[in-house]
């Protein structure tokens, strides 16, 4: 008897223009990252069931911002990006034509760096969006690598799906960072592989 072929998700964590060049707290590579997830996207929608992003979307978190005269510390404090409402935290312009199936925004009142602590529309969080979708693995791209892409593929693997990391369709804060986060992946199990493979 042949098994059937995982209803996958692909998971698109961040991808706005808040951490992007020219952003309040860019990540270099992050428009070529941004571009190039739209062209995957749009060459292999027929290997998902499902497309969901996330946003950061932060109205008033707290500490994760550090407002002047407080310096960030770029570990648990930041410069206040992702302003719900505002240009910077809406999907990057280069996935205006990605169409998701459902959108999940995170932070608004706390820091929230993996998708699975956001909600969509409906009040739903990411993990009610991909049971009712039937989904049992997921692909996660987006920005950036040694944050929340990496937090929410820790969480989608530990809460069962099987996880894997597109790594050339998403970057890290710093190179350092990045191999850090990639061997905390790997080590958890979730996998690493080029989109291209």
């Amino acid at each position: 008897m042949s098994e059937h072929p995982p209803r996958r998700a692909l998971l698109v964590v961040d991808v706005q223009p808040t951490f992007c060049e020219g952003g309040a707290l860019p990540v270099e590579g992050g428009d070529a990252v941004a571009r190039a997830i739209a062209r995957y996207a749009a060459a292999h929608r027929d290997r998902y069931a499902l497309v969901v992003t996330t946003q950061d979307w932060h109205v008033d978190p707290g500490a994760h911002f550090a407002v002047p005269p407080a310096e960030p510390d770029f570990v648990d404090t930041w410069p206040p990006h992702g302003v719900a409402g505002t240009p910077e935290a809406e999907l990057h312009p280069a996935l205006a034509d990605l169409r998701p199936d459902a959108r999940v925004r995170k932070g608004a009142y706390a820091a929230a760096y993996s998708g699975f602590e956001g909600t969509d529309a409906d009040g739903r969080d990411l993990a009610r969006i991909l049971t009712e979708a039937g989904v049992d693995a997921v692909d996660v791209v987006g920005i950036a690598e040694s944050h929340c892409v990496r937090a929410t593929a820790l969480d989608a693997h530990a809460a069962g799906w099987p996880t894997r990391v597109l790594t050339d369709l998403t970057v890290p804060v710093s190179p350092e960072q990045g191999a850090w986060a990639r061997a905390e992946m790997s080590t958890a199990g979730v996998a690493l592989l080029r989109s291209d493979t």
